[in-house]
C-alpha cells in the first residue's frame, strides 16, 4: 500500500472500491450479458478480492440494484439541475436526454437495470428518488407551472415507464432520436396543460 493510499480517508477508499465494483459490473453486463455475470468475474475485473466485494454487496442481485440506483441518482440530480437552471418548457428536451442517458448501453443491459430498479422499488427506493428530486428543487427552481407532488410523479414516471417498455422490447428496434422526439412531444404537451392551470 502506498503512502498516498494510507493517507486517503477510509470513506473515500470505500467509495472508490464501490465505484470500481459497480463499473466492473456494468462492463461485464455489457460485454457478456446477465447469464455470464458472476461475483467472481466482477471482483476480478474490479481488481478486488471476492471477500472485499462481499463486504459491500450481498450478491449479484444486490450489485445490479446498486448499479441501477447509482444511475437513477445521477439522472435525478442532472434533471434537478436542469429544472433549477432553466425552469421552463424549453428544458424538456434536456430532461428527456438526461433520462435517456440513464439507460445508455445495450437494450439487454437497459432491461436488466430497469428490472433491478423496479425490484428495488418494492422497499421504497423509487419513492426516495421522487422525494429527493422534489427536495432538490424546492425553493431553488422558479417554475412557470405549479408542480405538485402528483404532477411531478406523472412527469417522471410517464417517461421512465415508456423507456422501461422500450428496453423490454428490443425487437421493436426503436430509433433513439425518434423516441426522444416523441417523449419530448408527450412531456411538452403535459407541461403546457399544467401551465393552463386546473380544469
Amino acid at each position: 500500500m502506498t503512502e498516498r493510499q494510507r493517507r486517503m480517508p477510509r470513506q473515500a477508499r470505500s467509495e472508490s472500491t464501490i465505484d470500481a465494483i459497480l463499473d466492473a459490473t456494468f462492463q461485464l453486463l455489457e460485454a457478456d450479458g446477465i447469464d455470464r455475470l458472476t461475483t467472481n468475474r466482477i471482483a476480478e475485473r474490479a481488481g478486488v478480492s471476492i471477500g472485499t466485494l462481499y463486504q459491500y454487496f450481498a450478491g449479484k442481485q444486490d450489485l445490479l440494484a446498486a448499479l441501477a440506483q447509482r444511475r437513477a441518482a445521477s439522472v435525478r440530480d442532472a434533471i434537478a439541475e436542469t429544472v433549477i437552471e432553466r425552469p421552463d418548457i424549453g428544458s424538456v428536451r434536456a430532461i428527456v436526454r438526461s433520462l435517456m442517458k440513464g439507460v445508455e448501453g445495450s437494450p439487454a443491459t437497459g432491461q436488466v437495470l430497469f428490472e433491478a430498479l423496479f425490484q428495488k422499488g418494492k422497499d421504497g427506493m423509487l419513492a426516495h428518488h421522487h422525494q429527493a428530486f422534489l427536495a432538490a428543487i424546492a425553493g431553488r427552481a422558479r417554475l412557470e407551472i405549479a408542480l405538485t407532488n402528483e404532477s411531478a410523479f406523472v412527469l417522471t414516471h410517464a417517461a421512465v415507464g415508456l423507456l422501461r417498455a422500450a428496453a423490454a422490447e428490443p425487437d421493436l428496434a426503436l430509433d433513439p432520436a425518434k423516441l426522444e422526439d416523441e417523449l419530448v412531444r408527450l412531456m411538452e404537451a403535459y407541461v403546457a396543460a399544467l401551465a393552463q392551470g386546473p380544469r
